[in-house]
């Protein structure tokens, strides 16, 4: 009930050797001049308890990003108001772009990802979010991701 993007989409792999470059699994910063964190969007599933989430990348201001990383192992640091961000993954089994929309990244307690809350907008994600989606959408997101990973594959 989770699919998860490495990297934020302007990662490159020529990035991983770079002094001003970092991708862990929680963090990214590409030419000390941009910041990016890892968290979820989470869908309802309409009749059930389950939740499904996407591991997202969301854009930071540098400032936004330092206090983030100042309060990364903090107990408390769920009490930090949201800090606006940008989506920088591309979920491709919706057919407009994912890239960019406006969002509010919410820290949660040590050890849990940070909530992604997208701007309630008309974008397909933005209302799957807000409305939940059916038990057959998880399946038509699930074959419609693993089609894209077999695609990939030499």
């Amino acid at each position: 009930m989770n699919y998860t993007a490495e990297a934020p989409a302007v990662w490159d792999p020529a990035f991983a050797d770079a002094d001003d470059c970092l991708l862990s699994p929680e963090q990214c910063v590409v030419r000390g001049q941009h910041y990016f964190v890892k968290g979820l969007i989470e869908i309802p599933v309409i009749g059930s308890e389950d939740v499904f989430s996407w591991g997202v990348w969301v854009s930071l201001s540098r400032e936004n990003f330092s206090r983030a990383a100042d309060l990364w192992d903090e107990p408390g640091r769920e009490g930090e108001q949201p800090y606006f961000g940008w989506l920088t993954t591309e979920l491709p089994v919706y057919s407009a772009t994912t890239l960019n929309l406006r969002t509010n990244v919410h820290t949660r307690p040590v050890g849990e990802r940070p909530y992604v809350e997208l701007e309630p907008t008309d974008h397909p994600l933005a209302v799957e979010q807000r409305t939940g989606i059916t038990l057959d959408r998880v399946r038509e997101i699930a074959a419609a991701v693993l089609h894209a990973a077999d695609t990939t594959k030499p």
